[in-house]
């Protein structure tokens, strides 16, 4: 079947159901390929994909620091007349805990309307989708106007140095592009209707941050008061009671009117009073104890989430250690922040070490053609959603990107509200017919954008 398409998909129109089917076995055939990362070998990936892509005349590169973790380019040339669009995934996963898994989790098994496997929502969903879009550009001849750049990157999962690091280092010319398209976003599905699609043109920027303590060792018969752990536990409860401002941006502010649009009214009068400086204190005390996630959204946060002390009992240790997951929006004044920490944990005897992870970037534009073509793209596949911006509270490779002027955007499937095996969590998953309308979002879009008009 081809679907009836409108506008620039009529000059181009596709055999839907044949495309579904080859989506199917790609995708399968990727997830079944095990890259958890460490030690990852995403290169069985690439050269699954180069293979592919090659097949249909379509020339692929390898890039690799180690020979076991390749990045994958691969290009659809254009006219030009505009600078390029990329679009990425990442071919690494995180580990399994087979023994909490009700399937093989490098199976790919097909069941109840779902594909189960790691790597399934968080991948290589993106990393099939992009290679779908390479195979149709060049089998319907679209010509366009910008080159069409597809990474396929390994080394995501914890900023590993082979990945997008390595290329952007190495080789930026092969991704220098005015836009990207990566992870991070996606549609929201609740009693068989899609509420939203969600746009990431935001993140966090991740600071971990080590507590050490010192003291002297002794006895555990005779308390010292300069017990290190006292000392530490001092700094955490410090560290956990010191309120962050609340801020909101042009991603969060358009984020919480146009949530309001489509919310119940009670949710929706919260997330308008959000905006209102005048009532936003009483909402934020609401968010502090029932959304977490919102609450995430609009100010930097700071979560110990690890200590290390002593090993006896009896054995008052000399140093005590805690690591603190720092998230700062990413407008904050880090050098500050790192002052006002050291201000509020008021203790000489306390080392502070701070490393930072991905580079702080800003945020991308809400209005590009990039944007514009993504909510154009909603509006065909999703008719009864809207496009919603969000900044993510966690962190992307799409940031190393914004911090090299490219505009960035995050896209993903539609899940289920009430789905439980999202990304990185046991039984992983993505509903089969998503992934098939997430091709067709993507393929939309990069019209939009990239052909000649």
């Amino acid at each position: 079947m081809v679907s009836k398409e409108r506008g620039i998909g009529l000059q181009y129109p596709v055999p839907w159901n044949e495309v579904e089917k080859e989506t199917l076995e790609h995708f399968q055939a990727i997830v079944r390929m095990d890259t958890t990362s460490p030690p990852g070998n995403e290169t069985v990936v690439a050269e699954y994909l180069k293979t592919v892509l090659e097949k249909e005349g379509i020339p692929a590169r390898l890039l690799a620091l180690e020979p076991n973790r390749a990045n994958l380019v691969a290009r659809i040339r254009g006219n030009g007349r505009k600078r390029p669009i990329l679009v990425m995934g990442h071919t690494d996963v995180v580990g399994v805990q087979r023994e909490k898994w009700s399937v093989d989790p490098f199976a790919a098994v097909r069941k109840g309307g779902y594909i189960w496997g790691r790597g399934t929502g968080d991948d290589k969903d993106n990393v099939t989708a992009g290679l779908m879009l390479l195979l149709l550009l060049k089998r319907q001849g679209v010509r366009l106007d910008r080159d069409v750049i597809f990474l396929a990157e390994g080394g995501e999962e914890g900023y590993s140095p082979t990945g997008v690091r390595y290329v952007i280092d190495k080789h930026w010319e092969e991704i220098d592009a005015e836009f990207a398209l990566a992870e991070g976003g996606g549609g929201i599905l609740k009693d068989g209707k899609v509420l939203y699609l969600s746009v990431a043109t935001s993140e966090k920027v991740r600071l971990e941050v080590r507590l050490i303590a010192r003291g002297t060792a002794g006895h555990g018969s005779i308390p010292r008061p300069d017990n290190a752990v006292v000392r530490l536990a001092n700094a955490i409860s410090r560290v956990a009671g010191w309120a962050q401002p609340m801020r909101l941006d042009e991603t969060t502010r358009t984020y919480f009117q146009r949530l309001a649009g489509i919310s119940p009214p009670e949710a929706a009068a919260r997330y308008r009073a959000i905006l209102d400086s005048h009532e936003r204190a009483k909402v934020e005390r609401y968010f502090a104890q029932h959304e977490l996630r919102h609450n995430s959204m609009i100010r930097t946060s700071l979560s110990p989430n690890v200590l290390k002390a002593g090993f006896r009992a009896n054995v008052i240790p000399s140093e005590a250690e805690a690591l603190i997951d720092i998230r700062a929006l990413p407008d904050e004044d880090l050098a500050g922040f790192g002052e006002c920490l050291r201000e509020v944990i008021a203790d000489p005897h306390i080392e502070i070490k701070t490393t930072m992870g991905r580079p702080a970037a800003p945020a991308s534009s809400l209005n590009t053609e990039m944007f514009a073509a993504l909510e154009a793209a909603q509006k065909r596949i999703y008719p009864e959603s809207v496009t919603v911006p969000i900044l993510l509270p966690g962190a992307t490779d799409m940031s190393p990107l914004r911090a090299k002027g490219i505009q960035a955007y995050g896209i993903g499937p539609v899940v289920d509200d009430e789905e439980v095996g999202g990304a990185h969590s046991d039984d992983e998953r993505i509903l089969e017919k998503s992934l098939y309308d997430f091709v067709r979002f993507l393929w939309h879009a990069i019209l939009e954008v990239a052909a000649e008009k």
